[in-house]
């Protein structure tokens, strides 16, 4: 009989304090059981294909390996404290600014796989669409303020309703065509009600709401990283002074939100800008070196 391994046996190194295990996918027979769940919403992560959860396990699967780290707060139990610990927000920016990065200088991936109609048609989705998000990158990084109040009333009230669609949806059975939660159908469904209604707000209304928000994500993340720290390095084994690093800048930038909060949202849209722009840079970059693939491989004799 063979040998069975799954991902879960290799992961012992996490509970004595290493940050991060990587397991190539040779080494696993059975690499996910029922208990991992696929994850939409991560820190962005050069070369990760796909992120799943279990629990406190976190792990990113690469073309080659399983990369998985220990969470200090599941995201399903205390979605706050895993924001505030185990994505800060100036690891998200940091993160996405070297995800795209590396995403613009990486050749064209699965895309070499389709059949040649395929491809034509998605290098040219690709470039345009890449082409049009730099363009906006550009106009949003010379424009923040002005950007700013076109994107913030129609955030908050689309993000309400997204989420008040996917709580209605968890009360559903499409299958068994039932009502399961009626809870959560009811409470989804208020909350699609409020997102419609907060239409009519006003933009400072909503610009003051960011920065609370903002501020104290900081805030939290300042004093989460600073409690770790001062318990010694067995607390942070991602790295002490990364994490007093990200405690330090939290701590500043919130600061920095509450005192002077017009050059914070002027310098956080124009961030914001170059991501967009890099976003672009990425799909471009993707869509190009796919046309060059398939100008090579129709030059292969």
């Amino acid at each position: 009989m063979t040998d069975v391994t799954r991902l879960d046996d290799l992961l012992g190194p996490l509970e004595e304090g290493i940050w991060e295990v990587a397991v190539p996918k040779e080494s696993v027979t059975e690499p996910l059981d029922g208990g991992w769940e696929r994850s939409v919403i991560n820190i962005p992560t050069p070369g990760t294909i796909a992120s799943y959860r279990k629990g406190h396990y976190h792990a990113h699967e690469t073309v080659a390996e399983w990369k998985v780290h220990l969470d200090c707060y599941d995201p399903k139990v205390h979605p706050v404290l895993h924001l505030l610990d185990d994505a800060p927000l100036l690891l998200m920016i940091a993160d996405t600014f070297i995800t795209l990065v590396a995403a613009a200088r990486r050749g064209p991936g699965g895309y070499v796989d389709m059949e040649l109609k395929e491809q034509r048609r998605t290098w040219q989705v690709l470039l345009l669409a890449g082409c049009a998000l730099g363009l906006i990158g550009v106009w949003i990084f010379g424009n923040p303020m002005d950007s700013l109040g076109g994107i913030v009333p129609l955030l908050f009230p689309v993000g309400i309703i997204a989420l008040g669609v996917v709580i209605a949806r968890r009360g559903i059975s499409l299958s068994e065509r039932a009502l399961v939660s009626p809870g959560s159908f009811f409470i989804g469904i208020s909350l699609v009600v409020l997102g419609i209604l907060t239409f009519d707000i006003d933009l400072e209304v909503w610009i003051q709401l960011l920065l609370l928000i903002l501020a104290s994500w900081a805030f939290g993340s300042a004093y989460m990283s600073f409690s770790r720290v001062a318990r010694g390095r067995r607390r942070v084994p991602e790295g002490f002074f990364r994490r007093l690093g990200i405690g330090v800048f939290s701590f500043v930038l919130a600061a920095g939100i509450l005192i002077v909060p017009d050059t914070m949202l002027e310098m956080l849209m124009e961030t914001f800008g170059i991501l967009v722009f890099l976003l672009g840079i990425a799909l471009a970059s993707s869509g190009w070196r796919l046309r060059e693939k398939m100008r090579a491989v129709r030059k292969d004799p």
